[in-house]
């Protein structure tokens, strides 16, 4: 019996040590040995990631260095890389002749389809447009006896040359005061800009001249319309005049126009009431109303001043050089 007990006993202290190795961590107990396990070595250390070794400074050599090269794109079986083509060249040769056969004339009337050509040339930036428009066409209320004022232009031509008919002019009720015709040449000289050349006549009583003109007109940034002349008179006078407006909208069809024309000479001419400098001076503001896009009334003040020995010459004809109006007019075209 006891033999048998002590061999019980010897197989359970076997089975138990082996199940006490199998568990991490299992403390070692007494009575149980466990086999030495393996060396454990750390890893080998890495460099670390992103590092850069700094370039040697000149005249220096970094010891072990070794020469890199490009890295490589790796070759796929039934892939085949094309070349990168080389920068081609902007060649110099003539522009090949434009064909003169159309493909329409084989299957109709040749005189025909040149016909429509032609048409089609015109209606696309050969047409021949015109314009006729009232700029100011205004009754003033002022102190003494009113007056009225017109200006307007008409045209006639395409996007590049044109015929200008220009004409302006003040009066009262008893008679005109001051009248004038331009007949200009205008040739665009840019997207905003024309040139304008031609002659100018004053219908004046008592004081009739002709002028030779050249002027230059268009939109100057931030939408100014801008208008400056030169005339040189058959008396030897020589005038300019500037003029610029700006269309505020208030509204789509409610424009407030701030307006403003200087009158200059080279010389003083008393036949005319120009003086050297500037002459004279008009500012106004006008508020109108599109009824439709080509016809506006407005109402408005104006203000007229003369300097200079223009001022004496008005003084001595017995008129006021500075006047103050209050006008109502139309603007149209069509």
């Amino acid at each position: 019996m006891r033999p048998l007990v002590l061999t019980a006993a010897f197989v359970l202290a076997a089975s138990g040590s082996a199940w006490s190795q199998s568990i991490p961590g299992m403390p070692n107990m007494p009575g149980m040995t466990h086999p030495a396990s393996p060396p454990h070595h750390p890893p080998a250390p890495h460099p670390p990631a992103h590092h850069h070794t700094p370039p040697a400074a000149a005249g220096q050599t970094q010891t072990g260095a070794q020469p890199q090269s490009a890295p490589q794109a790796e070759t796929m079986p039934g892939m085949t890389m094309a070349e990168t083509p080389a920068e081609e060249t902007v060649g110099n040769e003539p522009a090949p002749a434009a064909p003169t056969d159309h493909a329409a004339d084989r299957y109709f009337d040749p005189a025909i389809m040149a016909h429509a050509r032609d048409e089609l040339r015109h209606e696309h930036g050969g047409t021949l447009i015109s314009k006729v428009m009232l700029n100011l066409g205004e009754y003033q209320f002022r102190n003494g006896e009113d007056g009225y004022r017109w200006e307007g232009e008409a045209w006639i031509g395409g996007d590049i040359d044109r015929f200008v008919l220009k004409s302006e002019g003040e009066g009262s009720r008893s008679s005109v005061d001051a009248a004038e015709v331009q007949a200009l040449y205008s040739r665009a000289i840019g997207p905003y800009f024309n040139l304008q050349a031609g002659v100018r006549h004053d219908f004046d009583p008592g004081r009739q001249r002709t002028y030779a003109a050249l002027g230059v007109e268009g939109v100057a940034p931030y939408w100014f319309d801008v208008n400056a002349a030169l005339f040189v008179s058959d008396h030897g006078d020589v005038l300019g005049r500037l003029e610029g407006t700006y269309d505020l909208r208030l509204t789509q069809k409610l424009i407030l126009q701030p307006r403003v024309e200087a009158n200059l000479s080279a010389n003083d001419a008393p036949e005319i009431g120009a003086g050297r400098g500037l002459s004279g001076l008009e500012t106004g503001l006008r508020l109108r109303y599109e009824i439709r896009r080509e016809f506006a009334p407005y109402v408005g003040v104006s203000f007229d001043r003369k300097f200079n020995a223009a001022a004496d010459f008005a003084r001595a004809r017995g008129e006021d050089p500075s006047q103050t109006s209050f006008v109502v007019g139309i603007r149209a075209w069509f």
